[in-house]
């Protein structure tokens, strides 16, 4: 900045004096405007509020020694406010010029812009993806409940009598408070992913076809292969002419999509209240090949889910909202399997509390 001449007053009037001023702060405030740095706000200072060399300090001068004396006060009382104005026009615009110098150095905009990292999927959540994934290309529809349900739906509806050992509080967790309502009535956790079936065939006339993954909740002691919360993979299917043949094609289907084509599989009977006749299905081991090792104990097979065809005592209970699942005309199967299992199975994960745990260090091992 170079100085500038000093202007001269044309007269000492409060109306010339006011234009001069005026003049003075509008030429400080335009030079103030292109300040970006801390030396050109340093340049700005000592030109215009220098003690030796400043502009205000000439011009001060200059007018006060030719001013008569009854217009040297207002003249004065001017200088001090137009040296405020200029301080404080000094600081807000170089406060702004150094914020857009700084965003301008922190951001380049022709550059190209940083993808965010993606994350992965949860061992427990792929594998679930994975199995539901297996039954919607068979046509199956995805059903989803609430966890916290009622001792009807999870036990009543699926044909368990209020004797049944599933009902015991060692297995059950039970919302505290309930004792005053009907046991039909009470809350609970849920302990399978079953109650969704009942819902849907209340809710939807046959024919259904429906896969239900959840997470469910027992009162399991943890340990390597228990966890008091755990996930289920839980089918249903409803029609005329359904057989058990239909259930062991399905099965056999879904188990070789899953673990490979070289998979086999086979049915011994068991029981569940709400199926009849019922079958636990075992796979040849994916570790051995069926051969015989550890961790199928040396029998070459894997217990794997439950099934079984539908009792028609659960479709009286149904009947109840949709009288179209009438057991003699109709007919279906329902099946259950653990996903944390088929998880561990799949990623050679030992101990179910680690999927539970949130370490990075184990999660990572899957991104």
């Amino acid at each position: 900045m170079t100085h500038e001449s000093i202007p001269q007053l044309a007269a000492y009037d409060e109306a010339t004096l006011d234009a001069a001023f005026r003049e003075l702060l509008l030429s400080a405030q335009r030079e103030s405007g292109g300040i970006a740095t801390a030396e050109g706000k340093e340049q700005f200072r000592l030109y215009w509020l220098g003690r030796k060399q400043g502009r205000l300090k000439s011009i001060g001068e200059a007018w006060l020694k030719t001013a008569p004396a009854e217009a040297k006060k207002a003249i004065g009382q001017r200088f001090n406010q137009l040296k405020e104005q200029i301080e404080q026009t000094l600081e807000e615009n170089a406060a702004m010029g150094s914020g857009v110098a700084r965003a301008a150095d922190a951001l380049d905009i022709t550059l190209p812009g940083i993808r965010p990292g993606m994350g992965a999927e949860h061992p427990l959540i792929k594998t679930l993806h994975e199995v539901v994934s297996i039954f919607e290309r068979m046509g199956y529809s995805v059903g989803v409940g609430p966890e916290v349900e009622t001792d009807y739906y999870n036990f009543e509806s699926l044909n368990f009598p209020p004797n049944h050992p599933a009902r015991d509080t060692q297995d059950t967790l039970v919302v505290a408070g309930q004792e005053k309502k009907p046991l039909r009535e009470r809350l609970l956790l849920r302990t399978h992913t079953s109650p969704v079936q009942i819902r849907a065939m209340e809710q939807q006339p046959p024919p259904l076809r429906l896969v239900i993954p959840g997470k469910v909740h027992r009162n399991d002691a943890a340990d390597a292969t228990h966890s008091p919360i755990f996930h289920q993979v839980e089918g249903l299917c409803v029609d005329t002419n359904i057989t058990f043949s239909d259930l062991k094609g399905t099965l056999d289907h879904a188990m070789k999509e899953l673990f490979g084509s070289s998979v086999k599989t086979r049915f011994f009977p068991s029981f569940f209240p709400f199926t009849e006749p019922s079958a636990d299905v075992q796979i040849s081991c994916i570790f051995c090949a069926g051969k015989g090792c550890r961790k199928c104990k040396h029998s070459g097979w894997i217990e794997l889910l439950g099934c079984g065809m539908v009792d028609p005592a659960v479709f009286g209970f149904v009947r109840e909202k949709q009288p179209a699942y009438d057991p003699k005309k109709i007919s279906g199967f329902a099946f259950g399997m653990g996903i944390d299992r088929i998880a561990m199975m799949k990623y050679g994960i030992s101990d179910i509390s680690l999927l539970y745990s949130g370490d990075m260090r184990f999660l990572e091992q899957f991104a």
